[in-house]
């Protein structure tokens, strides 16, 4: 197989593309800013959801479904909600065709009384019914979660990163007390914290985002920030304390203990897609996908070498064992006993889908009891006996995944520096990367800073050691340094 894939070093842009195409996870759709997802992509969605799902059922939330159109009026009941979403909802008007010459047309008597938003987040629809499930105390919490699709009408995409249409999940909680409630925002944003580093094996930084960061009609927003291999930040998922306000817009009231009526406190939280973005940029190579073994759909291929179909028995007799041996250790193996394509088309097939290892079968390997073995990740190979092969395997998935989080560790690492002046932040920034910095807390400071520089304040550090000092730019006082970077 030719080499297909850019090199990061030439245009990062299009190695991220180029991964995505010979990996068979997604292309662009006839609808301009949508994707089809591929069966290996959504293979890889199906583990991350499966993993978060069982993380959300362990901390006591359960699964529903709401509905994707949400009345226009719902939109407007909280200010800032409508405010951050209105430039990105889709808006059904009408609701049949009729025929007309050459194809169909919209029937012009088919009009809505009200138009319906195609849902962009469902917050408003889901306080709708929140109002009529909670009366008293003994009706909360409410722990909902809901895997779903949303549309946020997208001018500039990129596949998995920003699409108009994507899959995500969507909690949404209601509680009796700010505490319970901000208790709840920061138990979410911890499991995106564990999902991201010990499933994803990417590092992650947690935080507050800024008051001009926060998602709208939220009290605060926590975040967690990942780094890509180009230096660029990725904000991979976000958990929100709303408040009251959306109870006070939707009169969500309950009957606390002392028979008072009180507005209910909510969050809101959510990771999408955009995590498969964020998974091809921290680990792959510029021979495609790499992937840690805890989410890759195939953990380990079998590719059985033989010239004519004598040997093709005898060594698909010698690796079906194997196979099994690795599917009783519950290790997720494919046998490529495909006829129509050479070894070394198999390996690059392979090796630019992600798959962690790669086991290399012939006639050779049978009389000698042994089997050649090859990490995705390092490229190495060796040739190792096929007895006790499971436990072999089992161990080096484990240290695939370890290594896999160490390097992309190291790297956020040497890449994070803190500064003191605005001149030598502006040289910093152009080299990438986290930078720490004091800001005096203003938005004026902040927005001259991102039109300035192109880089954003990421997140406002949670229990920050961070001394006191002066903002950067203004000199004005600083509680403490925040992150900076440049970002998708």
């Amino acid at each position: 197989m030719a080499k297909r894939i850019t090199n990061r070093s030439e245009d990062y842009s299009q190695w991220y593309l180029d991964v995505i195409k010979e990996a068979q996870l997604a292309e662009h759709s006839p609808v301009r800013g949508c994707m089809v997802i591929r069966p290996t992509g959504y293979a890889l969605w199906e583990n991350m959801k499966g993993a978060l799902d069982q993380m959300f059922k362990e901390t006591g939330h359960e699964n529903a479904y709401f509905p994707l159109f949400i009345p226009k009026s719902f939109l407007s009941k909280e200010a800032q909600h409508v405010e951050g979403f209105a430039k990105e909802c889709a808006v059904i008007t009408h609701s049949r065709l009729q025929s007309a010459e050459g194809g169909v047309e919209v029937d012009p008597e088919s009009r809505l009384d009200e138009e319906l938003i195609v849902r962009p987040t469902s917050e408003t629809i889901i306080w709708d019914s929140y109002r009529n499930w909670i009366q008293s105390y003994r009706d909360l919490p409410i722990l909902i979660n809901q895997w779903a699709n949303v549309v946020r009408w997208e001018m500039r995409t990129r596949l998995f990163l920003r699409t108009m249409e994507f899959l995500w999940q969507e909690g949404h909680t209601a509680h009796a007390t700010e505490k319970e409630a901000v208790e709840e925002a920061e138990q979410m944003l911890e499991v995106y914290r564990t999902f991201a580093e010990e499933y994803m094996a990417m590092p992650v930084v947690t935080g507050l985002k800024t008051e001009s960061e926060r998602f709208a009609g939220a009290v605060d927003t926590y975040c967690i920030e990942a780094l890509m291999q180009d230096g660029k930040a990725l904000q991979a998922g976000t958990s929100h304390f709303l408040g009251q306000n959306f109870a006070k817009a939707f009169d969500v009231k309950f009957q606390d203990r002392n028979g008072e009526h009180r507005y209910v406190w909510a969050t809101s939280w959510g990771v999408s897609t955009r995590l498969i973005g964020g998974l091809i940029m921290t680990h792959s190579d510029d021979n495609g996908l790499v992937l840690p073994p805890k989410l890759a759909p195939v953990q380990v291929v079998i590719v059985p070498i033989y010239r004519d179909d004598e040997q093709r028995e005898t060594v698909l007799e010698y690796a079906r064992p194997i196979q099994e041996s690795l599917k009783e250790k519950g290790i997720t193996v494919k046998l490529d006993n495909r006829d129509n394509y050479k070894p070394g088309w198999k390996f690059a097939e392979h090796e630019a889908k992600g798959i962690p290892v790669r086991i290399a079968v012939g006639p050779r390997d049978v009389e000698n009891g042994n089997l050649e073995l090859a990490r995705r990740d390092t490229l190495e190979k060796s040739i190792i006996p096929a007895a006790g092969i499971s436990e072999h395997v089992s161990e080096l998935l484990e240290t695939i995944q370890a290594e896999l989080y160490g390097a992309a560790k190291k790297r956020m690492d040497e890449n994070t520096r803190e500064v003191d002046s605005y001149e030598e932040f502006k040289k910093e920034i152009e080299n990438g990367g986290f930078i720490y910095a004091h800001w005096d807390g203003s938005a004026e400071t902040e927005l001259r800073i991102k039109e300035e520089t192109k880089a954003t304040i990421r997140l406002i550090p949670l229990n920050s050691d961070s001394a006191e000092g002066a903002c950067m730019v203004t000199g004005k006082p600083s509680k403490q340094k925040v992150l900076f970077a440049r970002s998708y």
